[in-house]
């Protein structure tokens, strides 16, 4: 870290560089560029403020990003990066205050080739589906948020609707990355294929994002089908073979009844049933009612334009829409099999337990992700629960810290590189 620390001159320098209007020290500014959803934690809503950045940089494109990270280099002051701010675990809240660089003024979308889309960090979704839609593809995943930025989701975020088909954000989803070094230089360094994994899910601690590519996919017709079951069980049958229909959905999703009740009033989704929501391919209809009807379900309705309703009911949305109903209740982010084989031992670890899940791409093929959700007493408590869970087979993302805890090795060699001096969003990457 450099030993000292020049406010006041970055921020001379960065109203220079990029014009007064990109630069703000207005309090409001810093309070929201300093705050994402890391609220829907009652651990890390406890440690809220956690930080509050000293000033705010908007850059108008990747030219002035690389110089906005020079500068706070130059000075010694860290850098935090945010796209739309819709991270839930801190990831862009600047834990050691200085510069918080927004990007959401970064949003050109540069150039759509035969499978992929190239496009600036701050582009959002909604935009990057658009311009994939006018050449016949569209995104391989996308976040539930879809006015998520680019650059934000591939370094805060995982998988999403489509990851049922395409797995993880690492695998193979981004093709290449645009990264500014956090060193000095207002210079970008090109990464591709492998070389891009230390970028992603990193909090934006190995490297800024300026650019990125990432996967397409051939367009299809998708329609939404929601159906109902008496209980659980049928359901996860039905579940599974909707998991396995070609063309793969988009996305299938199965919520129990006290989920259910958190969520919009929809006749679709009655009361006291289990909601299973599928976003499939138009073509595979007929097999998706039968699948349905040969589990015990039945078909609520079919719309062919409620692909955004069933995106704003999955992943993390989901404990946000439950949160709203019953604030006692906190989340964990699970994955595997065990939770629809052994329900009830994964109800008995924690009280008042809720599953969500989500349909998703494992490397031994489909299987279910999403969210256990739990009445919150303490965090011991919490973190007991998460061990025994653990003790049963399911794979758990304690999504109740701010620090890294995936590869780290990986991580900190990237960090070493690209950060050299520790400035770039500190306080995220365990030291070693």
């Amino acid at each position: 870290m450099h030993r000292s620390v020049d406010v006041a001159g970055l921020s001379s320098a960065l109203r220079d560089a990029l014009g007064p209007a990109a630069v703000s020290t207005d309090p409001l500014a810093r309070q929201v560029a300093s705050t994402d959803w890391a609220h829907m934690s009652p651990i890390l809503a406890a440690r809220l403020p956690a930080g509050l950045a000293d000033l705010v940089a908007y850059p108008a494109d990747v030219e002035q990003l690389g110089t906005a990270v020079a500068l706070a280099h130059r000075s010694g002051v860290p850098v935090t990066v945010r796209g739309k701010g819709t991270g839930n675990y801190g990831q862009g809240i600047p834990l050691r205050d200085g510069l918080v660089i927004d990007t959401s003024n970064c949003r050109q979308i540069l150039q759509v080739g035969d499978g992929w889309i190239r496009a600036e960090t701050g582009a959002t979704f909604v935009a990057l589906e658009a311009a994939a839609r006018s050449t016949g593809q569209e995104l391989a995943i996308l976040p539930s948020t879809v006015g998520s930025a680019l650059g934000g989701f591939i370094a805060g975020g995982a998988g999403g609707t489509g990851s049922l088909e395409n797995g993880w954000t690492w695998d193979g989803y981004v093709r290449a990355l645009d990264v500014v070094p956090c060193t000095g230089a207002a210079t970008t360094v090109p990464l591709a294929g492998p070389a891009t994994r230390p970028m992603i899910h990193a909090y934006g601690t190995t490297g800024v994002i300026a650019t990125a590519t990432v996967q397409l996919r051939p367009a299809r017709n998708w329609t939404s089908l929601l159906s109902s079951f008496p209980s659980g069980p049928g359901a996860v049958e039905a579940g599974r073979a909707l998991m396995r229909l070609d063309p793969v959905p988009r996305l299938v999703s199965l919520d129990e009844p006290g989920i259910v009740a958190c969520y919009p009033t929809d006749p679709a989704m009655p009361a006291g049933r289990t909601s299973l929501r599928a976003i499939v391919d138009a073509g595979t209809l007929p097999a998706a009612r039968e699948l349905v009807s040969a589990s015990g379900g039945r078909v609520e309705a079919e719309r062919p334009k409620g692909a955004a309703l069933l995106t704003s009911l999955s992943f993390n949305h989901t404990t946000h829409r439950v949160r709203k109903v019953r604030p006692e209740l906190c989340h964990l982010q699970v994955m595997g099999d065990v939770l629809v084989e052994q329900p009830d031992a994964v109800r008995a670890v924690l009280p008042d337990t809720l599953l969500h899940l989500d349909g998703f791409r494992a490397h031994d093929g489909p299987t279910f992700a999403g969210m256990v959700m739990c009445r919150y007493t303490t965090p011991d408590a919490l973190h007991a629960g998460i061990a025994a869970l653990r003790g049963l087979g399911v794979a758990v993302d304690d999504p109740h810290t701010w620090e890294l805890s995936h590869e780290l090795d990986l991580l900190r060699a990237a960090a070493a590189r690209f950060d050299p001096d520790g400035l770039l969003n500190p306080g995220k990457l365990p030291p070693a």
